[in-house]
């Protein structure tokens, strides 16, 4: 199995957290992703040009997915992925650019 630190990202986002986290929030970050209505999975943040983010702002990353086999063709631009810590909401992150292919929703059937 490739090891998630060293895989290129899943998805371009545009991150935004609310207020439930009273901290910055730094690159690195691993919260879990409703990336399906039934489907929860872990990923790893990474924030464009800034260190940390901070609660109620918005800002471009990329997520890299645990496991993205186990939950083909589920994303596309403009999809909000609810960002988790438990069951406790503390953001969303708007798809702008699927990355990984296998992710894609797939119009040809």
């Amino acid at each position: 199995m490739e090891n998630i630190f060293e895989r290129s990202p899943d998805v371009e986002v545009v991150f935004e957290f609310n207020d439930v986290k009273t901290k910055p929030i730094y690159d690195g970050y691993r919260p879990a992703h409703l990336v399906k209505d039934d489907y929860l999975t872990t990923g790893i943040h990474k924030y464009n040009e800034v260190e940390c983010v901070y609660p109620n702002t918005r800002v471009k990353g990329t997520i890299t997915f645990i496991t993205p086999e186990a939950y083909p063709n589920c994303l596309w631009i403009g999809k909000e992925i609810i960002i988790q810590e438990g069951s406790i909401v503390v953001g969303k992150a708007t798809v702008v650019k699927v990355l990984n292919k296998t992710l894609e929703v797939s119009y040809e059937r």
